[in-house]
């Protein structure tokens, strides 16, 4: 019964992360172009700051029950007399999962937080390259986490 809850919350993480990313990136993101620069950059950095709060838990929901299923299924492997070997898809989903939180850390923390400063200065140029910046890792994230998908599907 643990094992389930803690599956279905990290998938429920990782398709709230990944359908955030995809929702910004291809919607969001075209549709307030046409908006002028103050308001354009006041409105993503508020949804953006919505968004990165939730996405700080659900990264941390997503590594922990990650670490925990896993440490389950090799403690069951071992106490059963076999020999555990991690699975090539899960060695992928965490090592990559790991760093999508990493490049979130970087994302939320460094660029988010020049934004921030910059439209609190209304300092619209800087904001808008802070912006730039987000959008390039979350690309890279967005990438990973699909690839994460498809692999473990596939595999």
């Amino acid at each position: 019964m643990l094992y389930s809850f803690l599956k279905t919350a990290h998938v429920l993480s990782i398709i709230v992360w990944i359908g955030g990313m995809v929702f910004a990136h291809f919607f969001l993101r075209p549709a307030v172009s046409a908006l002028e620069p103050p308001v354009r950059l006041r409105l993503m950095h508020e949804v953006l700051g919505r968004f990165f709060n939730v996405i700080t838990w659900l990264s941390l929901v997503a590594l922990f029950t990650g670490a925990w299923m896993m440490g389950r299924v090799a403690k069951e492997v071992v106490q059963s007399g076999g020999q555990f070997n991690m699975p090539l898809d899960w060695t992928l989903m965490s090592v990559l999962g790991t760093l999508m939180v990493l490049i979130f850390g970087h994302i939320r923390f460094a660029l988010y937080g020049r934004m921030r400063r910059a439209v609190a200065a209304s300092d619209w140029a800087g904001a808008g390259t802070a912006l730039q910046k987000i959008r390039q890792w979350v690309t890279v994230n967005m990438a990973l986490g699909l690839g994460i998908v498809v692999v473990t599907l596939l595999l």
